[in-house]
């Protein structure tokens, strides 16, 4: 604390967003990698880069804006380090926390593509009922994510809708369509949710032969 009481409150400042975003960096980073996915599309928090709805790469997300604030607090206490003036200090730490945000947007956009190649087809979803995990825009004006089941499995997949009213967590929907990229185009329903099917086994009559 005496450490830090020295510094100067510009000092301070970048200081104290280096220590916290790495702090949060390192849990985002370690929860990826292990399968959790602390919480890639915050609601309300994603902003797509491309004009066409429904593209997946996601510049402005949870991970990054925190990968965002690691490398800008970093980088501005070298350049302070470095005798920099303040406005300089400041300008280069902006422009390396945007690389930063770049590059992250670009791996979990390729991890994301990984995970979702393979043998599954997005047109088997048409038809398919199921339920809004993360809110999806009206209009299609926000990606979400819906819980339907594609090919025997459920999935958390990403979803428009070209509803007047959002669809709200827990909304029961209907794939209409899917996109040329994978993204399910979906509206509101009343039908009910195909219920998980499991097999059942009968026992022999005679109960003696086990």
């Amino acid at each position: 604390m005496e450490w830090f009481s020295a510094l100067d409150g510009f000092s301070q400042f970048f200081w104290v967003i280096a220590l916290t975003g790495s702090l949060i960096f390192l849990f985002v980073i370690i929860t990826t990698f292990l399968g959790m996915d602390g919480g890639d599309d915050f609601d309300g928090i994603d902003s797509e880069m491309d004009a066409d709805t429904g593209i997946g790469f996601q510049f402005i997300t949870f991970k990054n804006l925190v990968g965002f604030f690691t490398i800008f607090g970093w980088i501005g206490i070298a350049c302070i380090n470095s005798g920099f003036s303040k406005p300089v200090s400041v300008i280069v730490a902006l422009g390396c926390g945007l690389l930063m945000m770049g590059i992250m947007a670009a791996m979990f956009y390729g991890m994301r593509k990984l995970s979702d190649s393979g043998t599954l087809n997005y047109k088997n979803a048409i038809n398919a009922v199921g339920e809004v995990y993360l809110t999806v825009g009206a209009n299609r004006s926000k990606l979400g994510k819906v819980s339907v089941r594609v090919q025997g499995t459920l999935r958390e997949l990403e979803a428009l809708s070209d509803s007047l009213t959002e669809l709200k967590s827990g909304t029961i929907i209907q794939v209409m369509d899917v996109t040329s990229n994978g993204i399910l185009i979906v509206e509101q329903t009343k039908k009910p949710i195909e219920p998980i099917k499991t097999k059942t086994y009968e026992l022999p009559s005679d109960t003696t032969k086990l």
